[in-house]
């Protein structure tokens, strides 16, 4: 199932969501050069997340082939701005495109109930915590993990906290056909949730050898159930259209 409109309108213009789709796009095309082998394999090896470098669990000058003989090799020094960089990173058009549209199609809400500014410091939060996640599961890797993706769990996380209800429309794909369903959000984002742990927990014998970094979003996703409570605020959640009646529920009750 992907995801391209909800049924939940907005007040605030989402220009920190349109900013952080502009910086992810522009870093695809004039640093990782639209994913040509040696400018994509440096961009990740350079500005990638190593978990190994950072936690300092791997011998400096160990190295994984990214590209035919390009070789990415673990620092002396661990770079920590990495965990900023890597949110910007990403291994592919599919990759990058699909991240986007999650961010749209969801992040324009979130925006929406916390402001410009918190909305910034609310998603670094969520790529920041996923990243931490992923090191926690596979603390020894020397894959440079890259994507917006961890961050946009968290968005994601925050959205079935307030919006469980909401419809969703999105493209299903069965084989060669393809049809449009309006699923609520609960659905969509609980079946997408489920994905992501089957997901981690098959791969979790191979988790240094690389690939999807599940438990990033699941990081990233609990990350966004916890934070919104503190991002949201009141006055924005009162008058927005849809009202948010978990969120209300869980600060009168919880």
């Amino acid at each position: 199932m992907f995801p391209y409109k909800d049924d939940n309108p907005t007040e605030l213009p989402a220009i920190v969501t349109v900013g952080i789709i502009a910086a992810n796009v522009l870093a695809w095309l004039f640093v990782q050069g639209m994913g040509s082998p040696e400018a994509l394999a440096r961009s990740v090896c350079d500005l990638g997340l190593v978990p190994g470098e950072l936690l300092r669990t791997v011998k400096p000058g160990t190295g994984v082939e990214l590209a035919p003989g390009l070789f990415c090799l673990v620092d002396v020094q661990p770079h920590y701005s990495t965990l900023l960089t890597s949110m910007f990173m990403h291994g592919g058009w599919l990759h990058l495109i699909g991240n986007m549209v999650f961010l749209w199609v969801f992040g324009n809400n979130i925006e929406d109930v916390m402001g410009h500014g918190r909305f910034v410091v609310f998603y670094l939060l969520c790529g920041t915590a996923a990243a931490a996640a992923q090191m926690m599961i596979g603390p020894n890797s020397i894959v440079p993990m890259v994507g917006a993706s961890g961050a946009i769990s968290g968005v994601l996380g925050a959205y079935l906290l307030l919006y469980p209800r909401v419809r969703v429309h999105t493209l299903l794909f069965l084989g060669f056909f393809v049809t449009t369903v309006a699923l609520p959000a609960y659905v969509m984002l609980g079946y997408w949730a489920v994905l992501q742990l089957l997901g981690g927990l098959v791969t979790l014998s191979g988790i240094d050898r690389g690939g999807t970094a599940f438990f990033a979003h699941i990081g990233g996703f609990v990350a966004g159930l916890i934070l919104i409570r503190f991002f949201a605020s009141e006055d924005a959640l009162r008058r927005r259209p849809q009202p948010p009646s978990g969120y209300y529920r869980y600060r009168t009750y919880g």
